[in-house]
């Protein structure tokens, strides 16, 4: 059986590692981009690839190409910029873009992929960094069925649990609703553990009992640790944080629902990005509430 060509457009944490685990599946990857150089080079010198100096070259070398970008304005800027997107001689090729965007992006880009007679897939990322790496991410897929079912063998390598969701757009919907609930969980943490140490409890002990009670969280097992040592290297990071539960407000708006701890989320992750700490993990939210603290100290 000949694997397809793998390409990959943004590199960061997460495209990285995907690109280093479908390689240790013995899939060519064959075309890299991205605007750090430095990053994409030891990725390319790992896997054998090309660093592309444009986007249609991407395009070019690969059957698939994976984008794994900031934000809608980024998506947009690959796929629809004048001088050089990839779009460009794009028949035949398929797209899969896995970060996570607003659903409109996504429901206009499977009609553009189709009028450049390519084709397109959401495959929505609810996990971190080592999952990309050891190929167990939960993948939720948007677009149309008969696509998803051409790339199903490559999603199944890098997932260990994989869900189609449904039409274009819809598995980003999902995915809003994901983050949203997480970051609210992750602020209501940051709180309740913010008056633990005011009240001067022993925190590891409120962690114990919020364990066993109905204050546990998926987010108590990654972040409590995290906050209560001010460790926040960065896994999922507070500015990511704010622009997906911005998503998740105008997803609401367009639906005419009011999400008012969605709105406090966000707002307390925008406060972090005024003071410089956007590119800590979301668990920095926890510098907003702990006494003391306020991010000083913290670069």
């Amino acid at each position: 059986m000949t694997l397809p060509n793998i390409g990959f457009v943004g590199v960061g944490r997460m495209g990285f590692n995907m690109a280093l685990r479908l390689h240790d599946c013995k899939y060519p990857i064959t075309a890299i981009y991205d605007l750090n150089q430095d990053v994409a080079q030891d990725l390319a010198e790992k896997t054998g690839a090309s660093v592309c100096s444009s986007l249609k070259e991407v395009t070019s070398r690969a059957d698939i190409i994976f984008t794994v970008v900031t934000d809608d304005s980024a998506m947009k800027h690959i796929f629809y910029n004048e001088g050089d997107n990839l779009l460009m001689e794009a028949e035949g090729k398929t797209f899969i873009n896995c970060a996570t965007l607003s659903p409109s992006i996504h429901e206009d880009l499977q009609t553009a992929s189709h009028d450049a007679g390519a084709q397109s897939l959401e495959a929505c990322m609810a996990s971190s960094i080592p999952q990309a790496r050891q190929g167990t991410l939960y993948l939720m897929v948007g677009g149309t069925e008969v696509v998803f079912s051409a790339v199903k063998q490559v999603l199944d390598d890098m997932s260990t649990s994989l869900r189609y969701i449904g039409p274009a757009g819809t598995a980003s919907q999902v995915k809003a609703l994901v983050n949203m609930v997480m970051n609210i969980n992750t602020a209501a943490l940051a709180e309740g553990l913010g008056l633990g140490k005011a009240l001067g409890l022993d925190l590891e002990m409120v962690c114990e009992v919020f364990a066993q009670t109905g204050a546990n969280s998926r987010v108590l097992e990654t972040d409590s640790e995290d906050m209560l040592g001010r460790d926040h290297e960065c896994y999922f990071s507070s500015e990511h944080a704010a622009k997906d539960s911005g998503i998740a407000l105008a997803v609401a708006e367009e639906a005419g629902v009011s999400l008012p701890l969605a709105q406090a989320t966000f707002d307390q992750y925008e406060k972090l990005k005024s003071m410089g700490l956007g590119h800590l993990d979301k668990s920095a939210v926890a510098e907003l509430t702990f006494p003391g603290r306020g991010g000083e100290g913290l670069e």
